[in-house]
């Protein structure tokens, strides 16, 4: 309980937001409509219980003519006045409960999307997911957190809270009626009025705090098993994603124990949970089952005294649980309160992670400069462990040159591309890119998107803004003709396709985008070296204008440069 204010003050944090949004107005109706119907809903409750009253009078009367009444029609009784029947009561109670549902699991639907734009956009902005898988070991599985935290949040956030308000409603309703009902009692000589009230609130406290000791486990075994849960998931993911090279290895018994070692820390949580939980539903049940009975052993003596009738006990009983169920409700939804505040604290340390990723300082500066060209100047480039690179490095590029950056595999060629391109975070030193024109950088492993072929190929273009036609000369060209007639096929491409025809896809890119200034890590390398003469002998025809800057290992590529610098010693020499 200790850190209970901050706690709300990071949950309050992360829902706040939706509702001063641009979507607040829609999101304020929705939500005004489902208290609505939630109070509708304990209105209808105290209604029934009145109802149960003049039900169970008229049973012990004999009253067939109020019992059908009541049943079918309404019924006017000197205590409760005008009563409609049960038939009008529970379909109106039915019909309720269906919209209010309905309009919240719209009002939910409508949050999700909202925070799952939000956090996707602060997520690639500014290339916050590079910076944190490089920087955060703490923050594991973001990509789980805004699926899955973010859907639980909603959930949660929305189920307890109206839950909490109508059980404080129901409280309020509900007390006033087993006041009035319950009647004044004497203890050791003093009166206790309202004596049914007393005792409902003696029982919620002793039975919240009972509840709280038994299940507090309950906090950190959720939050672990949250983690645990996504990192067997993305486990998964990145076996299937890696097949090919797995089943050449014939690594699957290693892959087999890796699954294994993680699949067991999940069990071994979830054994803490399931019994840290068992502990806890002992508890609740057995204290759900004995409020059910409670309240009519302590209203029995004024029932067999004659002071109430059979109808008055019923009544008394069902004000009596719905006080306690009031009352309990900490007890009754303790363990979706442990779940609630595990993913509060998982999307609190990522929206955390996420800021301190976007405003983190380091690394060169890339930016615009004045001049066309590319310059390089005083780059210190290290690795995350501090170890320096590269040093104090100096270059420039002219457009349309043509520069082959050759050295040592580790040497730090590729983490030189990456300082161009703004990603990388350790270092110092500037880069001044050119104040105009587009750069396109295809690493050694291309990325292929999911989706269709064509997607693929204008990536990250929209491929709207491409003819078939233009793409299909691409593929031609990069020697992929056979994919031709597949351009709106959507297959798993980075699997179909062998590593030179991912390669050649890339370059297809290249050749349909036509960017200003073309960086290629060994993207290359996995073709043969006629294909790769071929190719690069295409992209400088297509590309005249081009300026491409090449890290090859092959002496073959130097002739389609007009220089070469190499990575050397930490430094960058002409060469």
């Amino acid at each position: 309980m200790r850190r209970i204010g901050p706690f709300l003050r990071d949950a309050w944090a992360l829902a706040r937001p939706y509702w001063s949004s641009e979507d607040r107005w829609r999101a304020r109706a929705l939500l005004a409509a489902v208290v609505g119907l939630n109070l509708s809903l304990v209105g209808m409750t105290v209604v029934l219980t009145f109802w149960q009253r003049a039900f169970y009078n008229a049973l012990e009367a004999k009253d067939s003519e109020a019992f059908m009444a009541l049943l079918f029609t309404w019924h006017v009784t000197p205590d409760e006045g005008f009563l409609p029947s049960f038939t009008i009561v529970a379909f109106t109670y039915i019909l309720i409960a269906v919209y209010a549902l309905y309009l919240r699991q719209a009002l939910e639907i409508r949050w999700r999307r909202w925070l799952t734009e939000v956090y996707l956009t602060q997520w690639l902005d500014g290339r916050a997911y590079y910076r944190m898988a490089l920087t955060d070991p703490v923050t594991d599985n973001p990509d789980q957190r805004i699926a899955e935290d973010a859907r639980l949040f909603v959930d949660d956030t929305l189920a307890l809270g109206l839950g909490l308000m109508r059980s404080v409603v129901t409280l309020f309703s509900f007390v006033l009626v087993l006041w009035s009902l319950s009647g004044p009692v004497t203890v050791f000589g003093v009166t206790i009025p309202g004596y049914m009230v007393c005792v409902a609130l003696v029982y919620a406290v002793v039975g919240t705090w009972l509840a709280h000791l038994i299940g507090r486990r309950l906090i950190a075994l959720n939050f672990n098993q949250q983690k645990v849960e996504a990192d067997f998931r993305y486990a998964l993911v990145r076996f299937r994603e890696n097949m090919e090279g797995i089943a050449l290895h014939g690594g699957e018994a290693d892959e087999k124990r890796g699954l294994t070692q993680r699949f067991r820390a999940l069990m071994e949580n979830w054994w803490g949970i399931m019994s840290a939980t068992k502990r806890l539903t002992l508890f609740t049940v057995g204290y759900q089952q004995v409020a059910s009975i409670f309240p009519i052993v302590v209203a029995a003596p004024a029932y067999f005294a004659g002071r109430i009738p059979l109808g008055g006990l019923i009544q008394t009983s069902s004000a009596f649980g719905q006080v306690q169920d009031s009352l309990s409700w900490f007890v009754e939804n303790y363990a979706r309160l442990t779940e609630w505040r595990a993913t509060v604290e998982r999307l609190t340390g990522f929206t955390r992670a996420v800021a301190a990723a976007r405003t983190a300082q380091g690394g060169p500066v890339a930016a615009k400069g004045d001049g066309a060209g590319l310059a390089v100047q005083d780059v210190t480039l290290s690795l995350p462990d501090g170890r320096v690179l590269v040093q104090g490095a100096e270059a420039a590029v002219a457009p349309g040159e043509s520069v082959v950056v050759t050295g040592a595999s580790g040497s730090g060629k590729s983490t030189l591309f990456r300082a161009i391109a703004g990603i990388w975070p350790f270092g110092s030193g500037r880069i001044a890119l050119p104040a105009t024109g587009r750069a396109l950088f295809l690493p050694q492993r291309p990325y292929i998107p999911l989706g269709s072929l064509k997607r693929a190929v204008c990536y990250p273009d929209d491929e709207a803004g491409f003819s078939d036609a233009d793409v299909a000369a691409a593929l031609e060209a990069a020697e992929l003709p056979q994919l031709v007639g597949r351009l709106h096929e959507n297959e798993p491409w980075d699997r179909r396709l062998s590593g030179g025809e991912q390669q050649r896809l890339a370059l297809a890119r290249a050749l349909l985008l036509k960017p200003d200034w073309l960086f290629l890590d060994e993207a290359t390398a996995s073709l043969d070296p006629g294909a790769e003469e071929r190719l690069y002998a295409k992209v400088k025809d297509a590309l005249p204008g081009t300026a491409i800057i090449s890290i090859a290992h092959r002496p073959a590529v130097a002739k389609f440069h007009d220089r070469g610098l190499r990575v050397e010693g930490g430094r960058l020499v002409p060469g």
